[in-house]
């Protein structure tokens, strides 16, 4: 029993540490599209005639933080 319980203490932090690592970037990632939609969204409160290109710049935007959050998910170990 102490020997299950050795190998489970040995092999546990190295999956919480790839968890807390895939958690951090995902969360940033989460952070990012939202400072990004809440500005998209300030901008075409001031000035509604560009709603065309503000919304091509905040998608754009959000596709590069989603992409640098799939890499933190993936990457992570």
């Amino acid at each position: 029993m102490i020997d299950i319980l050795a190998q489970a203490a040995a092999a546990a932090p190295t999956g919480v540490t790839g968890n807390i690592a895939s958690a951090f970037g995902l969360l940033g990632a989460a952070i990012g599209v939202g400072l990004i939609g809440t500005k998209a969204a300030e901008a075409v409160g001031r000035n509604p005639g560009a709603s065309g290109k503000i919304l091509v710049q905040a998608i754009l935007g959000m596709a590069l933080v989603e992409g640098l959050g799939v890499l933190a998910l993936l990457f992570a170990r």
